[in-house]
């Protein structure tokens, strides 16, 4: 049932009660897929080429001893290793109901913490694939931070992009990925980068150039996620709940996407 004019407007416990119910059921992510079948029935998924990206989904940053980041659980989506943060702070539950055990610094290959822009990033991943014309978000996955971008690349891929080219930035590069894109039929077109004593040529230079053209589309959704929805970042505790509210995230982005594209006639829209 939606509102109308002359309706209560729900306060904001109502508003957080109703999303932590979605959440809890996994229903933010049967929302997008719903959505995205009514975007697929529009033909607004154009299917002529997709781009692979992720972007830092912050929280607040934890203030926890050494000790106890020593035991803190490393838990990566269903994955549990050996560790004892789920027993932290049970002498203070109001404490452990504050404290974010799955969160993650973004982790470098030199050092604990890496930056970018000059800044540290603290939380969690939405790693999302999208459709080169549309703009739309055709699939994601959420990590902790130190996921590198392209471990998840797998997840993101459907059947029906076989055959079409996939863009990513050069995190995307390497023999295994390059290996996996072409068993299933996909067409890499990722940014080369270059390494110690092995510059770039001045044709790699000019294939990259002619990639980012297209690549550089992936940068729509996160910008108008950061523009216009007060940015990726988010006071909910712990991964479950963090996941909930980015695929929350991406489906508004995708309304809101097909509203633009409808308006200003953007795509040829099936009826």
């Amino acid at each position: 049932m939606g509102l109308s004019s002359g309706d209560r407007v729900p306060d904001a416990r109502s508003i957080w009660l109703f999303q932590d119910n979605l959440v809890k059921q996994n229903l933010e992510e049967t929302l997008f897929d719903q959505f995205h079948n009514y975007l697929e029935d529009k033909g607004l998924f154009v299917n002529e080429g997709k781009i692979v990206d992720a972007s830092f989904v912050e929280v607040p940053r934890q203030r926890n001893k050494k000790d106890e980041n020593e035991k803190i659980i490393v838990r990566l989506r269903s994955l549990t290793k050996s560790g004892e943060g789920s027993e932290l702070w049970n002498d203070n539950p109001y404490k452990k109901r504050q404290k974010d055990i799955d969160a993650r610094w973004m982790v470098g290959e030199r050092s604990r913490t890496t930056e970018k822009n000059g800044e540290k990033y603290y939380g969690y991943k939405n790693h999302a694939k999208i459709d080169s014309k549309s703009k739309l978000i055709d699939t994601y996955d959420v990590t902790s931070a130190e996921v590198h971008d392209s471990q998840p690349i797998e997840n993101l891929l459907r059947e029906d992009d076989s055959g079409q080219e996939l863009y990513a930035d050069s995190a995307y590069t390497g023999e295994p990925i390059d290996k996996m894109l072409k068993t299933r039929s996909i067409i890499p077109q990722i940014i080369e980068k270059a390494f110690k004593n092995k510059p770039l040529t001045d044709e790699q230079k000019a294939l990259n150039k002619i990639k980012s053209k297209t690549r550089c589309r992936v940068e729509h959704p996160f910008g108008f996620v950061t523009n216009s929805m007060h940015d990726f970042y988010t006071r909910n505790i712990g991964f479950r709940r963090v996941k909930g509210v980015i695929g929350l995230i991406n489906l508004v982005y995708n309304m809101c996407r097909y509203e633009q594209i409808i308006r200003l006639q953007l795509l040829p829209v099936r009826c």
